[in-house]
């Protein structure tokens, strides 16, 4: 490394310091500032999981059952974080998970959300039950790189303008998330009487479609609620309808909430471009098998035919490196950046990202690897 190279680096670590000193560090900092500023509901709603949370917490031990092996004297002066998904070229492998009603942290939600990313060079995978519109945020992002996840509707012609809609307002990839068939069973929120979907938080995308709009008998949040909940639980989705999402998108599409490798071969007979490992972040079924667990097979299943990402439980810069080591093209966070949505909006959401980035980039140089390409299996020992 150059003088010069070591004065940039310096100074931009002196920066970094400088600004996370008025700002929480870790994940638990972030996570307990949040929850001194959010109500109960919405903070239990953000950090919670279903049943006794099982999932939750063993999305998390996953990662402390993997230990990274540095290789030595390794000349890693010449880092690189970017990847390439999609033929898109990304600054780093890290993306932001779609998350929704992201208004009940702060009242910009997903336009500060968006902002932030976009600032990054982040791509963010924006939901369908959003509390702004997706082409809001869209104009918000500009040219920045986002992808549209849909939740299934039992209307397919709904289905079929949300994506369409996506395509025209500049979304590169549509994510369809197939574990919601029905809703998990979380205790939090039965206990604080809380859901903001009800509550008709949500509903941006539903009242600004015009095939939604037309099959209420007027437009209100009242109706907009029911339509809503009758249609996005949907125990009959089935693979047929990866058929009917591809005569109506030339999206690519990927297929989120895959944790069992045989889905994942008949992902690839179905002809998905990608599947994102997750389990909804344990916010689903209880018990089940952590995303990090859940990856070496489905790698070896997929064999390098399509990307493979994944979310959930993921914290730190290590786990990034320990999740792409195992296979994984690329990771999406989601809790860590709606706490610091809720501490400090837009700010909070940058801040999140260029610690987690920084870390990364600390925890390629230390593994012992110029460039996140290089991150495999033998740095890893299974603890």
């Amino acid at each position: 490394m150059t003088e010069a190279e070591k004065t940039k680096e310096s100074l931009q670590f002196t920066r970094v310091n400088k600004e996370t000193q008025a700002m929480p560090i870790s994940f638990e900092d972030w996570e307990e500032k949040a929850r001194e500023l959010l109500p109960g509901g919405p903070f239990d709603y953000i950090a919670g999981g279903s049943g006794a949370e099982e999932t939750l917490a063993t999305n998390r031990s996953a990662f402390a059952k993997w230990a990274i092996v540095p290789r030595m004297l390794r000349d890693v002066s010449q880092r690189s974080l970017g990847i390439e998904l999609f033929g898109q070229q990304l600054k780093t492998p890290v993306m932001l998970a779609p998350v929704g009603m992201q208004a009940i942290a702060h009242p910009e939600g997903e336009l500060a959300t968006a902002k932030a990313a976009a600032a990054a060079g982040v791509p963010m995978v924006v939901s369908t039950v959003s509390a702004h519109t997706l082409e809001q945020i869209a104009e918000t992002m500009g040219d920045a790189h986002r992808w549209f996840q849909l939740y299934w509707s039992n209307d397919r012609e709904v289905c079929a303008s949300m994506v369409k809609r996506a395509e025209a307002a500049g979304y590169s990839a549509i994510v369809l998330t197939v574990d919601t068939v029905m809703l998990g069973w979380k205790r939090r929120d039965f206990r604080n009487g809380y859901s903001p979907l009800r509550e008709g938080r949500g509903l941006a995308n539903y009242i600004s479609d015009p095939v939604f709009c037309s099959r209420l008998p007027e437009v209100s949040v009242e109706n907009a609620v029911e339509e809503v909940l009758r249609n996005i639980y949907h125990p009959t989705l089935s693979w047929a309808d990866i058929d009917y999402l591809r005569q109506h998108t030339s999206l690519p599409i990927l297929v989120k909430g895959i944790l069992h490798p045989d889905d994942a071969r008949i992902a690839l007979e179905r002809g998905v471009d990608g599947i994102i490992v997750s389990n909804h972040g344990g916010r689903q079924l209880d018990g089940a098998i952590s995303t990090l667990d859940a990856l070496p097979a489905i790698v070896e299943a997929v064999d390098g035919r399509i990307p493979v990402l994944l979310d959930s439980g993921v914290r730190t810069g290590s786990d990034v490196v320990k999740a792409l080591a195992l296979g994984a093209n690329a990771v999406l966070i989601g809790r860590p950046f709606m706490f610091g949505l809720a501490v400090a909006g837009e700010r909070g959401v940058a801040n999140v990202l260029e610690t987690l980035i920084h870390e990364l980039d600390v925890s390629v140089a230390l593994s012992g690897s110029n460039r996140v390409s290089d991150l495999n299996r033998s740095i890893l020992v299974r603890l």
